[in-house]
């Protein structure tokens, strides 16, 4: 049997989170360095997988099957295509900046309700929820996605309700009621979503007969099975709530503000950059790949919200008071961009979805971290308590405004490159769409030019002219970031070789072809 390197590459940092979880309390330090290296260790194991993966290959490879529940035909089933592959090295690349970004995050802290932080707890979360989401990203049975799907929010509630952020303006008793309520409200949209998905994935079975992915493309292909029109598209609805709120797409968005608002920036970073996009990518693996017909049939609808995702998430970020809710509303804005790409359904569209989820984890990891370097340096994290930092603190400053004109697509820099893909892909099929969501590169220029403005630039304020700079901890988090936006701003081919054959499969999956560009009259005469 070879070496099941899917499996290992999951199973790595779960284990390392029981590891952690179980270092002596007084041996803080020793679990924050067990850590570190085991999220190194899988990245070391997510670049194998990368390096193994053939563009040309078979669809899904480095495959692992086992059976599992035999009577109810669910089965260990992994396999990784393209797609899959993008968003393994994603999460493994950012897990390592989030450890050492949260490095004092959880210390002990004794406050006036007597409450203290668990460090092993909060390192051992992360963990497992790394290890859940690679496995997302790996698994082909259905029933083993939607286990993975649901389980990856108890340690989320956790880490969000637990280890809230400490600029919280107000009393602890106060901090403690809004961490709580943003994570319950974190838990009960995605639940709802989730038994919603349980009632799809239930009924997949009644009709299909298994889970297996494969199994079930296999049989519609050769025409074993045959879906009544109105039942796929139940289906489809069902499968798709729940990805829109984890995505999370207009109007199911408004757990994302509250729970990037009140957790520590990394794990702000850890929900949008990562778990979030395991909606995304379902969404191309099971609602395009499951329920063909029903997605073209739904598509129209799906792009008026993800039109209004961009234009709204965008709109509010503006007019935020708050740096860490100004990132949410702009990345709800920014995962309209990718909904818009994969629904799209053209070649352009659904690679430029796919490396946005990338560049946009990249991004967002790089603005909120440094973000939140600034937000614990003044205690605060209201846009107008700042000002004049540049002066006193270059360095954070210019990282800062790196990561903003990455949020903004600057040419140069990775976002530019998928959201660019998008927009042309979707002028394609539905160009008053492409144009109407031009408008949020609009506005996220408004937004993130008039933050820098706001917190970087003017007089100094009183209250950060003591300001230190980046240090070297903080230095090792943000450089290596920007230095992986910039190469693929400049040179994305090693994520376009790997992404275009699965987009292919898919558009395959929906039996779609772009669109031919019109050819002028004198054109066509001359060709003749």
């Amino acid at each position: 049997m070879s070496f099941p390197l899917l499996t290992v590459t999951a199973a790595v940092p779960a284990v390392g989170a029981i590891l952690t979880a179980a270092v002596p309390a007084a041996r803080r330090t020793a679990a924050k360095w067990l850590a570190l290296v085991v999220s190194l260790a899988t990245l070391v194991l997510a670049g194998v997988v990368f390096a193994r993966f053939e563009p040309g290959g078979d669809r899904y490879q480095l495959t692992e099957s086992h059976s599992w529940i035999k009577d109810f035909g669910v089965r260990y089933e992994l396999g990784v295509d393209g797609i899959g592959v993008a968003l393994i090295a994603l999460t493994a690349l950012l897990i390592p900046f989030i450890i050492l970004a949260g490095w004092h995050d959880a210390d002990p802290l004794e406050t006036s309700s007597k409450r203290w932080r668990p460090t092993q707890g909060f390192f051992a979360l992360i963990l497992m929820v790394e290890a859940m989401v690679i496995l997302s990203f790996e698994a082909t049975d259905v029933f083993l996605f939607y286990i993975l799907f649901e389980a990856m929010l108890i340690p989320m509630y956790f880490l969000i309700g637990g280890f809230g952020d400490r600029a919280h303006a107000g009393s602890d008793e106060n901090a403690a009621a809004q961490r709580s309520y943003a994570a319950v409200k974190f838990l009960l949209y995605n639940l709802v979503g989730g038994l919603i998905m349980l009632a799809a994935v239930i009924g997949l079975y009644v009709v299909a007969g298994n889970f297996s992915l494969t199994e079930i493309a296999e049989a519609r292909a050769n025409g074993s099975l045959e879906m009544a029109t109105s039942t796929e598209r139940w289906l489809f609805l069902g499968f798709f709530f729940a990805f829109a709120v984890k995505a999370p797409l207009w109007p199911l968005h408004t757990w994302l503000p509250n729970a990037m608002g009140e957790a520590t920036a990394p794990v702000a970073v850890l929900i949008t950059a990562v778990v979030d996009k395991v909606g995304t990518f379902a969404m191309l693996r099971f609602c395009l790949g499951l329920f063909p017909e029903a997605s073209k049939w739904a598509t129209p609808a799906i792009v008026v919200l993800a039109l209004i995702s961009i234009v709204y998430g965008a709109l509010l970020a503006v007019g935020q008071r708050d740096i860490k809710r100004l990132v949410a509303y702009a990345s709800i804005s920014h995962f309209g961009f990718i909904i818009l790409g994969i629904f799209a359904m053209t070649t352009q569209g659904q690679s430029g979805a796919t490396l946005y989820m990338v560049n946009h984890g990249i991004s967002t990891a790089a603005l909120m971290l440094v973000a939140g370097f600034l937000i614990s340096r003044r205690g605060s994290r209201l846009i107008a308590d700042y000002g004049g930092v540049q002066k006193v603190a270059p360095v954070l400053a210019g990282t800062f405004l790196i990561g903003g004109l990455a949020t903004l697509s600057l040419p140069g820099l990775a976002p530019f490159v998928s959201e660019f893909l998008v927009l042309v892909g979707t002028y394609a099929r539905y160009p008053v769409a492409g144009v109407i969501a031009t408008t949020g590169i609009v506005l996220a220029a408004l937004y993130t030019l008039v933050l820098y403005q706001r917190t970087m630039t003017g007089p100094v304020k009183e209250e950060v002219r003591e300001l230190p700079d980046l240090r070297v901890r903080e230095l090792a988090v943000v450089v290596p970031l920007i230095a992986v936006l910039i190469f693929l701003g400049v040179f994305p081919k090693p994520l376009t070789d790997v992404v275009n054959p699965a987009v292919q499969h898919t558009m395959s999956d929906v039996q779609q072809k772009d669109p031919q560009p019109a050819v002028p009259v004198q054109n066509a005469e001359a060709a003749k």
